[in-house]
């Protein structure tokens, strides 16, 4: 009986752990937020709603937070920065760069409600700096000015096979013409960008770290 009654309970607490662990591992590719929050600056706390749009991930706060210490560390003084968010999505990048004081980002999304949601979030923030774009992110990058930009942020749609490779290469192409001089790109991808696919697109790994199963990556021009 003692053996039963022990097998019972282990049979219990491992049923009851197993969603733990589940959630423990659960990654961008899960569920999405209804909402993630700024975490810094002028617009600190203001929820950022999120859609439930097929493929849509923000990206998670501790990601944001490790993104903004390393720009803060390479790029203390924001105030005049130009910023682009080529695939906008929620928004979470480009309103965080706004509140912790870029003089203009500019967010590129062509989703009906996700641009909904980036003009409304716009207005009541009254934010003046930020621009919202509709439109395909590289019809959009082919109009912008060449070297425009100090900061860049790509975060495409991850391919469903994580082999994301020409997306992330076009991506990469169209920041390299827009990025200033001593500017900076930030990247989001399924898988790792290595320093010969870097170099190729004419960046250097500046910073590179993992959360979960998502790579994120610092650039800067290699001629600058």
């Amino acid at each position: 009986m003692a053996k039963t009654l022990g097998t019972t309970r282990k049979k219990r607490a491992a049923s009851k752990a197993a969603p733990v662990r589940s959630l423990a591992t659960r990654s961008k590719f899960a569920h999405a937020p209804h909402a993630v929050r700024i975490i810094g600056g002028t617009y600190k706390r203001t929820p950022i709603p999120v859609a439930d749009v097929p493929g849509l991930r923000p990206s998670p706060d501790r990601v944001r937070v490790t993104l903004f210490d390393w720009i803060a560390h390479l790029r203390p003084d924001l105030s005049g920065a130009r910023g682009l968010d080529l695939f906008a999505g929620a928004g979470s990048l480009g309103f965080e760069l706004a509140s912790r004081g870029a003089a203009h980002v500019t967010l590129v999304e062509r989703e009906p409600r996700l641009l909904a949601n980036l003009r409304a979030l716009c207005a009541r923030l009254h934010a003046t700096s930020v621009e919202i774009v509709a439109g395909d992110a590289f019809t959009v990058a082919r109009r912008l000015s060449a070297a425009g930009f100090d900061l860049i942020f790509l975060d495409p749609p991850f391919a469903t096979d994580p082999t994301d490779a020409g997306l992330v290469d076009a991506a990469l192409a169209a920041a390299q013409r827009l990025l200033a001089a001593e500017g900076l790109v930030y990247l989001e991808s399924a898988t790792p960008l290595d320093d010969g696919r870097a170099a190729a697109a004419g960046f250097v790994i500046v910073r590179a770290a993992r959360a979960g199963r998502v790579f994120f990556h610092l650039l800067r021009r290699a001629d600058a």
